[in-house]
């Protein structure tokens, strides 16, 4: 089969974890092994995360006063080189000598009429305290929302619509290459009012991303790896139940939060339904169960 393997941010980087270095590449390690359990017989392409990594520079560049601030799109293109560099070589520590792997830049392109632009809503960078939080707004331009009992600083968030390295992209994987691409939901590019690329001030969601890459490689099968074992209904309540196989239609008939399930079921669904084919969602140490659908939440046409 041909598998997207949608990578978490919690597959980097835990929740409330220092953001160092060898914190991420452990992280990434585990993850690797867990990839590696279902490389045989498959052609597996890797999307990943990059919220906590782009904030944090973003951070970085503010506290710099003699140049001004890389623009996000800049900072996306050098996370998903770090994440991806990172990624290949935990990678090739546990797949066979023979694998290939490769990392594609990826810009995807967004629409500049997106209405996102005037409503941020994508959470980036480290965690604060309330107080922490509406400082450091009041000395920038910055948006800041709640992400459970913490504050992030939230971006606009538009729609992917093209995906400019898919050629590439689908000769690699012809070849046998692994493919890591599309990495933060890709670097966010639109056209301007003389018809030339540029980068745009914002975070595409992966998830998203990855189903439109998924579509666009013709995957058998997209796996949304998240740190939760699938979708609940009742999350957070007494009554919380595992939804083990769903519809897009039940699925989008129920509530998820906007900054967390929300857009993995979403993405789940927009697949399902161009496609057809499976897609699932649940833990990363699970995912070769995931794949053979013993567990997660497998969404179904």
């Amino acid at each position: 089969m041909r598998i997207v393997i949608a990578l978490g941010g919690n597959a980097i980087l835990r929740r409330g974890e220092p953001m160092t270095a060898d914190n991420q590449r452990t992280n990434i390690r585990v993850a690797a092994e867990s990839i590696a359990a279902v490389a045989p017989g498959n052609q597996l392409v890797i999307a990943h995360g990059n919220g906590p990594q782009v904030g944090l520079l973003a951070l970085q560049a503010a506290a710099y006063h003699d140049v001004a601030p890389y623009p996000l799109d800049v900072l996306g293109a050098q996370t998903d080189a770090m994440i991806g560099y990172v990624i290949e070589q935990e990678l090739g520590n546990v797949l066979p000598a023979d694998q290939a792997l490769a990392t594609v830049l990826t810009m995807i392109e967004v629409d500049r009429e997106d209405p996102a632009f005037s409503h941020p809503t994508k959470p980036i960078g480290p965690v604060y305290d309330e107080e922490t939080a509406r400082r450091l707004e009041a000395a920038s331009d910055w948006t800041f929302a709640a992400d459970g009992e913490t504050f992030r600083r939230v971006v606009a968030s538009p729609e992917p619509r093209r995906i400019f390295e898919i050629g590439p992209i689908r000769t690699l994987i012809d070849s046998g290459t692994m493919v890591i691409c599309a990495g933060g939901g890709g670097i966010p590019t639109m056209y301007d009012d003389d018809g030339k690329l540029r980068g745009v001030e914002a975070v595409i969601d992966k998830d998203l991303a990855a189903a439109l890459l998924a579509q666009q490689v013709n995957a058998d099968m997209l796996v949304i790896a998240t740190d939760v074992d699938g979708v609940y209904t009742g999350w957070e309540t007494p009554a919380r139940q595992l939804l083990s196989r769903a519809t897009p239609d039940e699925l989008q008939s129920l509530n998820f939060a906007a900054g967390s399930m929300g857009p993995k079921v979403e993405a789940a669904c927009r697949f399902v339904r161009a496609t057809g084919n499976n897609a699932a969602i649940g833990t990363l140490s699970d995912i070769a169960h995931i794949v053979a659908g013993r567990r997660g939440t497998t969404v179904t046409a």
